[in-house]
């Protein structure tokens, strides 16, 4: 614009624009664009965010694992009769028939819930 009032007198400062029309193909074409941006964008999170999902699974797996290990390591024999022991006294208290099958080291419970009567 400037090109052509040179030499005329005239002197532009600023041109205010209040409305551009594109074409048809080049807008949707820049709507494409910015959809296909916001597409990649919010794949972008949901992979970030599955990430993050199983960074937390694998922590805990690794704090069960390392509980596990803690609990391993601390039971032997003598911890593990005495634990059978505090059972059989709390199964001996409890009001309920029980049928309790034992070597004389840990207790093998057997429910009331099968049948015994001879089949017919």
């Amino acid at each position: 614009m400037m090109i052509y009032l040179d030499g005329k007198g005239i002197e532009i400062d600023a041109v205010l624009l209040k409305s551009i029309q594109l074409p048809a193909s080049l807008a949707r074409a820049i709507e494409s664009k910015l959809e296909a941006e916001q597409q990649a964008q919010h794949m972008k999170f949901v992979l970030d965010q599955s990430r993050r999902q199983a960074e937390v699974r694998r922590i805990e797996a690794e704090g069960v694992r390392d509980a596990q290990i803690v609990i391993s390591e601390g039971l032997d024999a003598k911890i593990l009769q005495f634990k059978s022991i505090e059972a059989f006294l709390k199964l001996a208290k409890s009001p309920n028939s029980k049928v309790i099958v034992t070597d004389g080291d840990l207790p093998l419970l057997m429910d009331n819930s099968f049948d015994v009567t001879p089949k017919k």
